[in-house]
C-alpha cells in the first residue's frame, strides 16, 4: 500500500510530490501520470528516457488535445467512456479539464449519462477502479481493504447496487456509483484522489436479466437478505475502523429495505451518512428556503406533498420537518403539513407501511371529510385537492406521473406553487419544467433532479434549478472531515441547508434559480463545509477553531489539479 506524499523543501520552499517508484510505473499510475508534461529534468531523473515523445507540454496544451477528443465523441455514453479512460490515465489531467468544462461534463460524469453506463457496467468494465468487497471474500476484508491503493484513505463510497437512482436493483453494475460519486467530491470540494476508494458490497442481484447476462461481473446469486446481510455489513465496517479510523463512510444507493437500518445503526458509531437519505433532504431544504425568498413566506404557511416514499421521500420529509422546528413549530405541527404518497395512495393509519414510513401516517380523522373519488385509496389528485398543497415533490421514477390535471390542481391552490420532480435520470422525471410551466402558466417554481435548459414562458426565460445533492454532500464530507468530527449529525446538515440557500443571490432569486449557479460549486462547497465545521465546533464534536481558522484550514484541504515537482523516494517494499 502506498502512501501519498506532498513535502515542501525545507532550504528552497519548493512543494513538491515523493514519487515512489521510476520508469514506465511512473507513467501507468493515473495519480502520478503527468504524459506529455514531464519535463525534462524529470524525465533524466525518473528514469523516463525515451519512454515518452520529445515534445513537453503543459498541462494546457493537454486539455486542448483531450478536449477535443471528447468534442469528437458521437454521444453521451462515448463520452462516459472516453472520461473513464482518461481518469484512468492521468487524474490531474482528468479534473482539470472536469473542473473547466464542469456544467458540460458533470450531466457526463454523473447523472444522467452514469446510470447508462451503470447498466451496461459489466460490459463497459475495462480497469479496477475501487475495491469489491462480496459474499464470497468478506472473510478477507481486512486484506481487500489493504489492496487500497493509498494508506491515507480519508473518504470511503459505499454501495450495495440494489437501488441505482431510478433504474432500480443492477448489482455489481452499481460500481459505476461510487466512482461517479468521488469524480464529484474531488471536482466540487477538492479532496485528494489518493484520499477516496469507492467500494461495491456485492452481496448478490435479484435482477435477472444480469444473473442470466454470461458477461456478468458480480456475483451469482440472488441478494442476502436479514441476519446475513447485517453481518456482511457489520464486518466490512468493522474492517473500516480498524484500517481507515478517521475515513468518512457514505452510503450510498441502498434499497429502502436496508438504507435507514443501516444509517441509524452505525450513524452514532462511525463518521457517516446517507446522501439518498440526507442529502437529498438537505439540498431540497435549501430549495425550499431559498423559495420561500421569492414567495416570501415561511415554511410554515407551505403544506408539502411528496409523492415516492422511499430513501429521497422520506429523508425530505424529515429535512423539511426539522425545518419548520426551526421556524418554532412543534414536531406534531410540522409532521402535520407533510403528506406522504406511496403506491398505495397516501398513507394513512390502517395501511402496511415500513418502519420509517409512520413517520408520515395521517390519522383516519384527518381524511375523515375528504371528498374522495375512490374512498378505498387516496389518490395523489385527491390530495392536492383537499390539502390545498402549495409544494409538489416526485421521487417515484415514474415519468410522467405530474401530469397536466395534476399540475393544473396545484396552481389553483396557490399563487406561486413549487414542483419538484426530482427523479433522474431524466427519461424517469415525474415532468419536464416546461410541461410544469406550461400548465400553470407560467407561475411555478421548479427544481429537477436532472439538468433541464432554461425554458422561455410568457415572454420570459426561467431558470431551472437542478436540485443536486452535489451541491451538499462534498461540502458535508469536507467539513466533516476537517473538523474531526467521529460523527455526522442530522444539525450538520440543517446547517448546510441554511448556507447553501444564503449563496444564493438576489439576482439569482430573481430569475427564479433557487440554487448558485454550479460553476460557483467549488466555493459552494467550501462554505458549506465551514457551516458543518462550525456546527461540529458549537456542538463539541470538532476542532475547537475560530471561523478564520475553519476557513484556511479548509481552504488548504481543497486540492487543486496541477502539476507539481518531482522527487524519487523508494517506498518500504518497492522493488522498482
Amino acid at each position: 500500500m502506498l502512501e501519498y506524499t506532498k513535502k515542501i523543501d525545507p532550504f528552497t520552499g519548493e512543494e513538491y510530490v515523493q514519487v515512489p517508484f521510476k520508469g514506465m510505473f511512473l507513467t501507468e499510475h493515473p495519480i502520478y501520470n503527468k504524459g506529455t508534461a514531464f519535463p525534462a529534468n524529470e524525465r533524466y531523473a525518473l528514469g523516463l528516457c525515451g519512454l515518452l515523445p520529445d515534445a513537453v507540454s503543459t498541462l494546457s496544451i493537454q486539455k486542448q488535445r483531450t478536449y477535443a477528443s471528447f468534442s469528437r465523441k458521437p454521444d453521451d455514453l462515448e463520452k462516459y467512456i472516453y472520461m473513464m479512460s482518461l481518469q484512468d490515465r492521468n487524474e490531474t489531467l482528468y479534473y482539470s479539464l472536469l473542473l473547466d468544462h464542469l456544467e458540460e461534463m458533470l450531466p457526463i460524469v454523473y447523472t444522467p449519462t452514469v446510470g447508462k453506463a451503470c447498466q451496461q457496467f459489466s460490459h463497459l468494465y475495462r480497469r479496477r477502479r475501487g475495491v469489491y468487497v462480496t459474499l464470497n471474500n468478506i472473510h478477507h476484508v481486512d486484506e481487500i481493504l489493504q489492496n487500497a491503493s493509498f494508506s491515507n484513505v480519508a473518504l470511503i463510497v459505499a454501495t450495495d447496487g440494489e437501488r441505482i437512482l431510478g433504474l432500480g436493483d443492477l448489482g455489481a453494475n452499481g460500481m459505476g456509483i461510487p466512482i461517479g460519486k468521488m469524480s464529484l467530491y474531488i471536482a466540487a470540494a477538492g479532496l485528494h484522489p489518493a484520499s477516496t476508494l469507492p467500494v461495491m458490497l456485492d452481496v448478490g442481484t435479484n435482477n435477472e436479466e444480469l444473473l442470466n447476462d454470461p458477461l456478468y461481473i458480480g456475483v451469482r446469486q440472488k441478494r442476502a437478505t436479514g441476519e446475513v446481510y447485517d453481518a456482511f455489513i457489520e464486518q466490512f465496517v468493522a474492517a473500516v475502523r480498524k484500517r481507515f479510523p478517521t475515513a468518512l463512510l457514505q452510503w450510498e444507493d441502498i434499497g429502502k429495505n436496508n438504507a435507514f437500518r443501516v444509517l441509524d445503526r452505525y450513524q452514532a458509531r462511525i463518521c457517516s451518512f446517507n446522501d439518498d437519505i440526507q442529502g437529498t433532504g438537505s439540498v431540497a431544504l435549501a430549495v425550499f428556503l431559498s423559495a420561500m425568498k421569492i414567495k416570501k413566506q415561511k415554511l410554515g404557511d407551505q403544506k408539502f406533498v411528496i409523492f415516492g416514499q422511499g430513501q429521497a421521500g422520506l429523508g425530505i420529509a424529515r429535512q423539511v420537518v426539522s425545518g419548520l422546528k426551526s421556524e418554532g413549530l412543534s414536531e406534531q405541527e410540522a409532521r402535520a403539513r407533510m403528506f406522504g404518497i406511496d403506491k398505495d395512495g397516501l398513507l394513512v393509519e390502517g395501511m402496511a407501511v415500513t418502519e420509517e414510513q409512520k413517520f408520515l401516517l395521517k390519522d383516519k380523522s384527518v381524511v375523515a371529510n375528504w371528498s374522495l373519488a375512490d374512498t378505498n385509496k387516496i389518490t395523489l389528485l385527491d390530495t392536492l385537492k383537499n390539502t390545498g398543497a402549495t409544494v409538489l415533490i416526485g421521487v417515484t421514477g415514474q415519468s410522467g406521473a405530474f401530469n397536466e390535471e395534476i399540475l393544473k390542481q396545484l396552481a389553483q391552490n396557490t399563487e406561486l406553487p413549487m414542483v419538484m420532480p426530482l427523479s433522474n435520470p431524466t427519461a424517469k422525471a415525474e415532468c419536464t419544467p416546461e410541461a410544469a410551466l406550461k400548465a400553470t402558466n407560467g407561475r411555478c417554481l421548479v427544481a429537477a433532479g436532472s439538468p433541464f435548459a432554461p425554458v422561455k414562458i410568457e415572454g420570459r426565460e426561467q431558470v431551472i434549478s437542478q436540485c443536486n445533492n452535489l451541491y451538499i454532500f462534498p461540502g458535508v464530507g469536507l467539513g466533516a472531515l476537517v473538523s474531526g468530527t467521529p460523527i455526522v449529525t442530522d444539525e450538520m446538515f440543517i446547517a448546510a441547508s441554511q448556507a447553501l440557500s444564503n449563496l444564493v443571490t438576489h439576482d439569482e432569486l430573481a430569475s427564479g434559480r433557487m440554487l448558485p449557479a454550479i460553476q460557483k460549486i467549488r466555493f459552494v462547497s467550501e462554505q458549506v463545509a465551514l457551516a458543518v465545521a462550525k456546527e461540529a465546533r458549537d456542538s463539541d464534536l470538532g476542532l475547537q477553531q475560530d471561523d478564520d481558522a475553519l476557513l484556511k484550514m479548509i481552504r488548504n484541504a481543497m486540492w487543486q489539479p496541477k502539476y507539481l515537482p518531482y522527487r524519487y523516494a523508494r517506498a518500504e517494499g518497492n522493488q522498482y
